[in-house]
């Protein structure tokens, strides 16, 4: 299938605020957008019953009107509505394993009233094999014009997705990237006096030179990037959510699940999704 960016529609302001932010990606990548809704009781066509005919109806006006917008936004970008008979999560999650980026709308703390949140959203981001991005109303709105994509990174274990993911957002939209790690006091520190501090040479080493070498190899990569690593003294879920203020993009990562539980979202990206007022992209790695 070719690459696409998908974004699912409910009507809900917050899912309107998605497709217009999956637009800009799409057009920035110069990918096709599909606007996907998903009800498990649209009919058929022909539909057989008068119920099921007006269902459609709405459904059919419902993806109308968005693709009318962004085409009159977006001239150039070819857009493709897509009405699905199917649960919305399943819907979701088959559409995030063919699509390049998934973008569904989110309301952070606020009540989970719109169709793609609560039940839906949170199990889409945390099971999707590829990127998910989250949306809330206005959010774009917010966003410094010039605004800087953040991308925040542990300094242990792979971040590659991550920082992929990170610089090509980056480049494509000729923002300014910032990486940031918040870390507490070190292990030493909260050891007994006489405990042995020199157990691993890589976690004592000073965050910033740690930064820097994970940062190294994507600056040659990317050269044309603007970056700069941030270390902050504060828990590393405190110093994302600020980071990301007035960004275009916060994102995080996640581990990816195999068998076994329910797959959950760590704390760094639980708390950017509940808290952070930018949109979220949350990027599944090893």
């Amino acid at each position: 299938m070719q690459p696409v960016v998908t974004v699912g529609l409910d009507g809900s302001p917050e899912s309107l605020a998605a497709a217009r932010w999956a637009a800009d990606e799409a057009e920035t990548r110069g990918l096709p957008l599909r606007l996907l809704h998903a009800w498990p009781t649209l009919a058929p066509e022909p539909a057989r019953l008068p119920a099921e005919a007006e269902q459609n109806r709405v459904a059919r006006r419902l993806l109308a009107a968005a693709e009318a917008e962004l085409r009159a936004a977006h001239p150039d970008l070819s857009v493709v509505g897509s009405l699905v008979a199917d649960d919305a999560e399943h819907a979701l999650l088959e559409a995030a394993a063919e699509s390049e980026v998934t973008v569904i709308g989110s309301r952070g703390l606020e009540p989970a009233e719109s169709y793609f949140l609560g039940d839906v959203g949170l199990p889409v981001v945390a099971r999707a094999r590829r990127p998910v991005v989250l949306v809330r109303a206005g959010t774009t709105e917010q966003a410094a014009p010039a605004g800087r994509v953040v991308v925040a990174l542990k300094l242990h274990g792979s971040s590659d997705d991550l920082l992929d993911f990170a610089f090509r957002v980056a480049v494509a939209r000729s923002a300014p990237l910032l990486a940031v790690h918040g870390h507490g006091a070190p292990p030493h520190a909260r050891l007994p006096q006489e405990a042995d501090h020199g157990t691993d040479e890589h976690r004592t080493r000073d965050p910033g030179d740690r930064l820097d070498d994970a940062l190294a190899p994507w600056r040659a990569r990317y050269p044309q990037a603007d970056v700069a690593g941030s270390v902050r003294s504060d828990a590393p879920e405190r110093a994302v959510v600020q980071a990301g203020e007035g960004a275009v993009l916060l994102v995080v990562g996640r581990r990816r699940h195999r068998a076994g539980p329910a797959p959950r979202l760590g704390p760094v990206a639980q708390a950017a999704l509940h808290h952070g007022r930018c949109p979220v992209a949350v990027v599944p790695h090893d």
